[in-house]
């Protein structure tokens, strides 16, 4: 939802209701995700997709619908007929599509907010079109709670946004099952370079193409302008410790160490490896990085806390300009992300 709020804001200035339809359930070979967003006017006007073009007709239908009638519904698309004008998914797969009159408050605020959070909302049962704010720290808030749970919708909820991976649940209540789908609004990546090089140069746009919001941290200041940076977010001109204690490293945080220099490498690992970042990387050859991981052994990092480190960083696409060693880092942070098999070290 987050990528159609601009969309929001223009179709609800026009004064015209604005429903919304999202992908509850995948099945098969179906070409968008759980979560995947569509909006819709009662007179046809769209933005976002829910299958990349199949039922997008079809679904603009039934969001008109639910504004007539005032009430969500759960909708299905299957495999398409042999005849092209029938709706359906060419691809063979399978989507339930919860779609819905207005979009609710709860989650335009979780969408236009800083993320760590679950919107759990019924999707099939008696609490049809309930829901419960779920924040980071197990706050459960919301209507739903009366009817599922607080404690089982927690559970599942913080670990639908550890997987940063939006799903439906079924729940048992006394009225009987439930389903609940659990939207993620997960908390926006930061990208936390250490050495402003060439590399960097090229890392930055690529990140911000994909949502992180972009940090680049040097000790030296011919390193770090904005000529070099002109789209970064911020630029922090410190060495490791001071700038690292600064952006307060977290869970959203992957951090790449660049300099290929060991006064500002090493300091930097040592206080990134010992921190929550999801993902630590630096440069270096083979070599150097055996090197760096005894040196990080002496120095007191377990041996847990040093195999998170990856090094030689990124994966290997077999590119050596900084645009293309650039993309490797980014493929490694993607797969490490969503967990693929390219990202384990």
């Amino acid at each position: 939802m987050r990528d159609l709020l601009a969309d929001y804001d223009r179709l609800a200035s026009g004064g015209k209701p604005v429903g919304r339809a999202v992908v509850t359930s995948v099945w098969g070979s179906a070409p968008r995700p759980e979560g995947s967003s569509m909006l819709a006017t009662a007179d046809g006007v769209i933005a976002g997709s829910v299958s990349g073009g199949c039922v997008e007709g079809a679904t603009a239908t039934e969001i008109a619908g639910a504004i007539d009638r005032g009430v969500p519904k759960l909708v299905t698309f299957g495999v398409s007929h042999e005849r092209a004008w029938e709706v359906g998914l060419a691809c063979g797969g399978t989507i339930k599509v919860f779609v819905e009159p207005t979009v609710r408050p709860e989650i335009l605020a979780a969408a236009r907010g800083p993320g760590g959070e679950v919107v759990a909302t019924a999707v099939e049962g008696e609490a049809l079109g309930q829901s419960a704010r779920i924040l980071e720290d197990g706050r459960v808030e919301g209507p739903l709670a009366a009817a599922i749970p607080p404690a089982a919708l927690r559970e599942a909820a913080l670990g639908a946004l550890r997987h940063e991976a939006s799903v439906t649940t079924s729940f048992e209540t006394s009225a009987g099952p439930s389903g609940v789908f659990l939207e993620v609004f997960a908390r926006r990546p930061r990208l936390v370079v250490f050495g402003g090089v060439q590399i960097a140069v090229a890392l930055v746009p690529l990140a911000q193409a994909l949502g992180y919001r972009t940090i680049v941290a040097d000790g030296r200041p011919a390193f770090l302008t904005r000529e070099r940076f002109p789209t970064a977010d911020e630029l922090i001109l410190a060495w490791p410790e001071e700038a690292f204690e600064r952006i307060g490293l977290d869970g959203s945080c992957y951090v790449v160490v660049l300099t290929h220099d060991p006064k500002f490498d090493e300091p930097a690992l040592q206080v990134a490896l010992r921190s929550p970042a999801a993902y630590v990387g630096a440069i270096g050859s083979r070599k150097t990085q055996a090197e760096r991981r005894d040196r990080l052994k002496a120095e007191g990092q377990s041996e847990e806390q040093v195999a998170r480190l990856h090094g030689p960083i990124g994966l290997d696409l077999g590119g050596r300009q900084p645009a293309e060693t650039a993309l490797a880092i980014l493929a490694e942070m993607t797969a490490v992300r969503y967990g693929g098999s390219a990202g384990r070290s």
